[in-house]
């Protein structure tokens, strides 16, 4: 007798009921009391009678910089970062889709990019916008201020994004810095 596990077997869809499980996940980090939860910046607090949890960002703030300014939206940032999903069956730490460095983050080996604040979805803005050059978040955004409901050729619609994003320097429109140097 031969028989065949698959055929007995059904093999669960790790991305089924991905809308509800990422707006579960939404609920989760903004019950989290051990985050710090920023208001978009395309909000401003008391604008709207109820602020949802999808218009914040939840950070843990892993390291700390010395600098005392943040960047404005259009200020051109220099930072290294890597952008996964919500964890799956196959991805328990979420599926990275973008990434400035390989391995685990250093200041001194990490690769980094160098783009305008304001050219990158809302979450990844209002992060930005409130970081101090040496600091190191995990940055939790809401599909919302992601890429929202449609579909990408590389990201799904309602997915919940995690950053780890280091803010090495940013400057204004007009300044230029020189190639990056490591710290």
């Amino acid at each position: 007798m031969v028989s065949s596990c698959s055929e007995d077997s059904v093999e669960e869809d790790e991305y089924a009921n991905w809308q509800e499980r990422n707006e579960s996940t939404i609920n989760a980090w903004a019950a989290n009391n051990a985050y710090t939860k920023i208001l978009t910046y395309t909000k401003t607090e008391g604008a709207t009678p109820t602020l949802l949890n999808s218009d914040y960002i939840y950070v843990e703030k892993l390291e700390s910089g010395s600098g005392t300014e943040c960047p404005i939206f259009t200020d051109t940032v220099r930072v290294a970062y890597r952008g996964r999903f919500i964890p799956t069956q196959s991805y328990p730490e979420g599926y990275v889709f973008d990434q400035s460095f390989l391995n685990s983050f250093s200041w001194q080996t990490s690769g980094v990019a160098d783009f305008v604040c304001g050219g990158v979805v809302d979450g990844f803005a209002t992060a930005l916008m409130n970081m101090h050059v040496g600091d190191y978040w995990r940055v939790h955004i809401p599909y919302q201020l992601g890429y929202g409901t449609s579909s990408t050729t590389s990201i799904r619609g309602y997915t919940d994004l995690v950053f780890d994003i280091a803010l090495y320097d940013f400057w204004h429109p007009g300044e230029h810095r020189s190639s990056f140097k490591s710290r």
